[in-house]
């Protein structure tokens, strides 16, 4: 069991999904857990049902000005931060040739700014506890590139050279960065990919993930990685992405 004893976490986009289960995980661990989400009535609903001392903050990521309110909330709520967790993030499925300008930019400013945005408002708090650890939430669409996908690719790859580039920059602030990258999990934003996916493909949206995946994931089998790249036994690990994705990016065919 990774401990977290005493730690204290800010998770983006905690209302619900992937977030949701990142919190749960690192409560359990004995994390003190803030959840900032936009949706700001529903992460408070979340806070309280998870209860343990977790409270919810409304964040649109995409404004400097409400994360920095955020991390300022956040430290004041349960005395400092040690980890974070970029999770907030959303998808527009169209054919680039469909895609509006102000769409594209809109997953970019979500996705790969809100973890910017974050990284830069959380620094001092994590640099005032001696250090502590970001993971930034990408995607096994920021390692390849996918039919309908084309802003989220560009976003989550943008994600993964932004984790690369934190963990050296720092370093010397003994603060770790890394990134997780998921396949196809069961949640909400997977339920929206079934009608698009299925308009495109000869094969149908459950048989094509059985092919290449195996399953779905589970919210709960992500929030295990996150913990373990929070924790002390990840303690050597710097600048990495993690695939997990139930081989799907590891066959040809």
């Amino acid at each position: 069991m990774t401990d977290l004893t005493g730690r204290r976490a800010l998770v983006t986009g905690g209302a619900q999904g992937i977030g949701r289960a990142i919190a749960e995980r690192l409560t359990a661990a004995g994390a003190r857990v803030v959840l900032a989400d936009v949706n700001e009535a529903g992460v408070r609903a979340t806070a309280e049902k998870l209860g343990e001392g977790t409270v919810g903050v409304g964040c649109d990521v995409t404004s400097m000005s409400e994360v920095t309110a955020a991390v300022a909330a956040a430290v004041e709520a349960i005395g400092g931060l040690d980890l974070v967790v970029n999770n907030a993030g959303i998808e527009i499925a169209k054919p680039l040739t469909e895609l509006g300008d102000d769409e594209f930019m809109r997953v970019i400013d979500v996705n790969a700014g809100g973890a910017f945005r974050v990284i830069k408002a959380a620094v001092p708090a994590l640099a005032a506890a001696g250090g502590g650890t970001v993971v930034n939430m990408a995607s096994i669409a920021g390692t390849r590139g996918g039919p309908l996908l084309g802003a989220y690719c560009a976003s989550k790859a943008a994600v993964i050279r932004l984790t690369e580039t934190a963990a050296i920059e720092l370093r010397q602030a003994n603060i770790r960065v890394n990134a997780v990258c998921p396949g196809i999990v069961s949640t909400e934003m997977a339920d929206r990919l079934v009608a698009p996916i299925n308009g495109i493909s000869p094969i149908p949206f459950d048989d094509l993930i059985a092919m290449k995946q195996g399953r779905q994931g589970e919210p709960a089998e992500i929030a295990d990685l996150v913990a373990f790249l929070s924790s002390d036994r990840a303690r050597f690990v710097n600048g990495a992405h993690y695939v997990v994705d139930g081989g799907l990016t590891a066959s040809l065919f």
